[in-house]
């Protein structure tokens, strides 16, 4: 006669299989998370590279449409052209203080973003730096023609907690290039230009340091690898601690 799986056992069945999913689909995000930490190490040394590298032409405006802005991303390039007068736009941000030892603005304040006619009669803005908000009022469109060292720069993203531009204030809360150009009325590129900090970094617009910009990437992934696996360690040690107490329930009975 078939034999059958007795009534503690088959009270094991249950959070057997939701042990083994749940230690399963925790495993997958934990593996995930390592997964992404190499690639978010090798996005940086490309950063890191393409950053260090002495600055190049800036791409032929030609070709504009066809370009991977990801893949541009924090190179460096040296822009020729001339600063427009459409004015300019802030996009808001606050800045960190630095470590001890460094001087750098911080604080509330406002990415200034102006317009700027390359060569080959191209268009892009040009985030010329941070301004701390008491100051930004002070701060007037750069005019006349002008090399720019910086750095290529894809759109900044949005996400469900930024709050609503205000393009008719020329007021914005993600570095988004076409958003910006349209309010300066202006054509608008895939990617914007970010300048080379100079000079002390204490006189607004205070220009971009790389190095600073590339050690603030988030880098977290392994952090959330070990909760992952961790959570999947402590619902092994849950189920065998359950498991034990039900067969020693079976054995007193």
């Amino acid at each position: 006669m078939p034999t059958t799986a007795s009534p503690s056992r088959q009270k094991l069945l249950l959070p057997t299989l939701l042990t083994v999913i749940g230690v399963g689909v925790l495993c997958l995000l934990g593996s995930w998370q390592l997964q992404r930490m190499g690639e978010k190490h090798a996005f940086i040394a490309r950063l890191q590279a393409q950053a260090g590298a002495p600055p190049s032409a800036m791409p032929p405006a030609a070709e504009w449409p066809k370009l991977d802005a990801s893949r541009l991303d924090l190179q460096r390039v040296e822009a020729r052209g001339t600063y427009l007068d459409n004015g300019i736009a802030g996009v808001r941000t606050t800045i960190a203080a630095g470590p001890p030892g460094t001087r750098q603005l911080s604080g509330f304040g406002r990415w200034v973003f102006q317009g700027f006619r390359l060569e080959d009669g191209g268009t892009i803005l040009v985030n010329r730096g941070f301004v701390p908000e008491g100051r930004y009022a002070g701060i007037t469109p750069a005019s006349g023609s002008a090399t720019v060292v910086g750095f290529l720069r894809a759109p900044e993203a949005r996400n469900s907690f930024t709050p609503a531009d205000l393009p008719g204030q020329r007021e914005f809360y993600t570095r988004d290039p076409v958003a910006i150009a349209a309010s300066l009325g202006l054509p608008g590129a895939p990617f914007y230009l970010e300048a080379e900090r100079s000079g002390d970094g204490m006189t607004p617009p205070a220009g971009v340091d790389v190095k600073e910009l590339i050690a603030r990437i988030p880098d977290n992934h392994l952090q959330y690898a070990v909760t992952w696996f961790g959570l999947a360690l402590t619902l092994v040690g849950v189920f065998a601690v359950f498991a034990w107490q039900n067969r020693r329930r079976r054995q007193a009975g």
